[in-house]
């Protein structure tokens, strides 16, 4: 099992002039402890649940290249880009970029978006939802155009390219794996099936071992073999003896307890067919550590 980290909130690095140091340091502190993939959110405003909107948001690709620098082994990737946030192949070369600088490290998380209130406070269009997801479909295809042909031409409902030119071309090859995030199982995972390399869901293992069997479903009916899409999930974790934060987490349905009890729901996931978990928590720089040695070490050697 592989293990990732998400960082939701960029209030808990300080203030302005301490976030750079800050994220720094929990990046490599990831690395350190195993982890093998960092992740930060593609958003302009906070998103409901995590906090208040006018909070602390940085962006999203921009942030990735400055942690290039201070990591070596990690990968790094949105989790995930709003498609209809940028062209799809601008997005292409901002990915093809980041791979190049980082040494071959991205990992590329896609979804159609969903943030209508974040797209009207900036100008950006917010189609329907069919739309979204007609435009996440050929955005897929245009990336992988773009980082595999020396000269991309596509021609869709919604993007075309005549000619477009994409160098340097990925370090990863074919192309730095596409994580499609979702858990739609008459679209998203349809696309995953068709188009990704990975998928991302959230929910309880009941729920997540329900859209493992539709995705399998599609997989059969496009000719894909299940097994080589990599499955992913997002889960809150909470680890000690802080009542509030564990009373909190149990009526959020959290991955929550002492590290054995957070290590045996690990491996329920593990056991409904996730591959790759991805966490996030509050109090970072004092479960880190714990959720490294203790979990992340066993279930990895």
């Amino acid at each position: 099992m592989k293990f990732g980290l998400q960082h939701p909130s960029f209030s808990l690095d300080g203030k302005p002039g301490e976030i750079a140091d800050s994220l720094s340091r929990l990046v490599v502190k990831a690395e350190e402890g195993g982890f093998d993939s960092f992740w930060v959110m593609d958003h302009f405003h906070q998103i409901r649940y995590v906090g208040a909107p006018e909070e602390s948001m940085l962006e999203g690709w921009t942030t990735l290249a400055a942690l290039s620098g201070k990591t070596s082994r990690i990968k790094l990737g949105t989790l995930v880009t709003g498609n209809t946030y940028r062209h799809p192949s601008v997005l292409a070369k901002i990915g093809a970029t980041l791979d190049v600088m980082s040494k071959g490290r991205l990992f590329m998380g896609i979804g159609a978006g969903w943030n209508e209130e974040e797209a009207t406070a900036y100008g950006i269009p917010f189609p329907s939802t069919r739309e979204r997801f007609q435009r996440l479909e050929e955005a897929v295809q245009v990336i992988k155009k773009m980082w595999t042909e020396e000269r991309a031409n596509f021609d869709g409902k919604y993007y075309n390219l005549r000619g477009a030119y994409c160098n340097p071309k990925p370090i990863q090859k074919p192309y730095p794996p596409i994580m499609v995030g979702g858990s739609g199982e008459r679209q998203t995972l349809r696309i995953v099936a068709k188009h990704a390399d990975a998928c991302n869901l959230f929910g309880s293992v009941q729920i997540i071992e329900q859209k493992l069997r539709v995705l399998r479903e599609h997989c059969k009916r496009v000719g894909r073999n299940y097994d080589e899409i990599v499955k992913t999930a997002l889960v809150r974790i909470a680890i000690g003896s802080i009542r509030s934060e564990v009373e909190a987490a149990s009526q959020a349905k959290w991955i929550y307890g002492t590290p054995d009890n957070v290590r045996r729901q690990v491996e329920e996931f593990r056991d409904a067919g996730i591959d790759y978990l991805i966490v996030n928590c509050g109090r970072e720089s004092e479960v880190l550590d714990i959720f490294s040695s203790d979990v992340v070490k066993p279930l990895t050697d």
